[in-house]
């Protein structure tokens, strides 16, 4: 991937020592049904933990993770939710100003992957079109239970235009790979957008994404991926 993860930092904050000055912050949300193992996929990314406990998720949460991408610092705010409905009171507030999107189900649970259509109906109600998406099936180390192929859930991600990975948050099986993918797309896109447009980076809010200088890499290497 070419990218090299560093402990997260509040999102904004820039290293005196910096010499670059450079800094992207871009926010990346977590969608799905309850208990697909959104949040053990964030942990697993974030800090290389898992929770066998871990608890539904109540309102929002986030992570802040810094990662080197071609010579520059990129930092991620990624957002968990919860995906039952009582919480999607949520839904305007925490789609806003996203940039990337994983989709996440569970491969055991079929009805987890009938839903994901409805998450890309929500995702293109709230955001806009050009949000880098992946389609994750998580839990592939319950290979032995599964309910969905991995050949559907390419074939959807392919129909839908997403990438598309099988992760096992319990194993760090294609975890940090599929979050660096969402990421490095979502950098690759706003490096070509910025790169001759002054007025786009005047349209870019503080919460969205923070450029410190104008000069980014313009080198691109579009990613995509399935499981193997």
């Amino acid at each position: 991937m070419g990218g090299r993860r560093k402990n997260g930092r509040e999102p904004g904050r820039e290293d005196d020592d910096d010499d670059e000055g450079e800094d992207y912050l871009f926010k990346i949300v977590m969608i799905g049904d309850s208990a697909v193992g959104k949040s053990n996929l964030l942990s697993r990314f974030a800090r290389d933990e898992f929770d066998l406990n871990a608890k539904a998720t109540i309102g929002v949460e986030f992570q802040t993770q810094a990662l080197d991408i071609d010579g520059k610092e990129v930092k991620a705010q990624i957002w968990d939710t919860a995906g039952q409905e009582r919480f999607r009171a949520v839904t305007s507030a925490y789609y806003r100003g996203a940039f990337g999107a994983l989709v996440v189900y569970d491969i055991t649970r079929r009805s987890t992957f009938d839903s994901v259509k409805r998450w890309l109906d929500e995702l293109d109600t709230h955001c806009d079109t050009s949000v880098a998406r992946m389609l994750v099936g998580n839990k592939r180390d319950l290979d032995n239970i599964r309910e969905v192929s991995t050949e559907e859930g390419r074939a959807l991600a392919e129909s839908e235009g997403l990438f598309f990975m099988e992760t096992s948050a319990l194993d760090s099986t294609n975890v940090q790979m599929s979050f660096e993918i969402v990421i490095r797309e979502i950098y690759n896109n706003i490096s070509r957008k910025i790169l001759n447009s002054d007025s786009y980076k005047a349209e870019l809010s503080v919460d969205r994404v923070m450029l410190a200088k104008n000069e980014p890499d313009p080198k691109t290497g579009h990613y995509s991926c399935c499981s193997r």
